[in-house]
Formats: C-alpha cells, sequence, structure tokens
C-alpha cells in the first residue's frame, strides 16, 4: 500500500511540474533533463520485460505499479526537445527529429498511448494481456530509437 500511495505521489507531482520542463535556461539542461526521463522509462520497462519473458516470476501488483509510473513518465522528456536541444550537450538525439517533428510527435503520441494500454492490461492481473502490451510499448520505444537516436560511440 505504502509503494501505491508514493506512486500515486509521485505522479501528482510529475504532471504538476510538465508545464514548467518546456522551458529551460541552457540546452545542457534539457539535454539532461530527457535522459534523465529515459533512465526512469528503461528501469521500468526492464522490469516488466524480465517479467514478461519469464525471467522473473510475474507479479500483477508490481506489473500494475510499473505500468502506472510508466505511463506518467511517458509523458515528461518530449517537452525537452525544444529548438536548440539538439546541440550543447552529449546527446545522441538525430537532427530529424527537428526537422520531421511531425513524425516524431506522432511517434511519441503512439508511446503514450500504447502505454495508457498498459496500464489496462496490467489492471487484468493476467500475463497473456500485460505482454502483449509490454511488447507493443517496447516496439513503440525501438522504432523511436531506430529513427531518432544515433548509436552509442
Amino acid at each position: 500500500m505504502k509503494l501505491s500511495i508514493a506512486s500515486a505521489a509521485l505522479a501528482a507531482a510529475l504532471l504538476t511540474t510538465l508545464p514548467a520542463t518546456a522551458q529551460f535556461q541552457r540546452p545542457e539542461q534539457a539535454i539532461k533533463y530527457r535522459q534523465s526521463v529515459m533512465v526512469l522509462q528503461g528501469t521500468h520497462l526492464g522490469r516488466m520485460f524480465a517479467m514478461a519473458n519469464g525471467r522473473v516470476p510475474f507479479d500483477a501488483k508490481v506489473a500494475l505499479e510499473n505500468a502506472v509510473l510508466l505511463d506518467v513518465i511517458d509523458q515528461l522528456p518530449f517537452a525537452a526537445f525544444g529548438e536548440g536541444t539538439d546541440k550543447g550537450g552529449n546527446t545522441r538525439a538525430k537532427p530529424e527529429i527537428w526537422t520531421e517533428r511531425a513524425k516524431f510527435d506522432a511517434m511519441a503520441a503512439k508511446l503514450q498511448e500504447e502505454t495508457a494500454k498498459l496500464v489496462v492490461a496490467a489492471r487484468t492481473g493476467q500475463l497473456d494481456p500485460f505482454k502483449a502490451a509490454v511488447g507493443a510499448v517496447g516496439q513503440s520505444c525501438n522504432a523511436c530509437h531506430d529513427a531518432y537516436q544515433r548509436p552509442a560511440n
């Protein structure tokens, strides 16, 4: 119960900061912010992949907690892809994000849509719908990274 309350508090806190996230004083701040958010995305999605792939036992409560957090977290990074944040820091973002903005924004919306579906699937408490939804979120992440992220050095 404690974690659920903490999750709700985190979600509320993050949602109240959304308007401020679009205003960074320096491009480096936006880059660091979006990279930090993506670490969180990877952490929570990784926990769910481990359950979906059978590396750890499926726990419906943990699955739902991570899905709910990911649903909030997936709203955060895209405000940090403003003009000028393609330079000025250690970024792997491709310039196509800014030249193909409508396509990038559509991919962000697709991720958010798939994550919302993941929450619904996790609420069932059943592994099969959860696995399918986690897979769809992973595909959405990969599609965007394939299109808009340079490989790691």
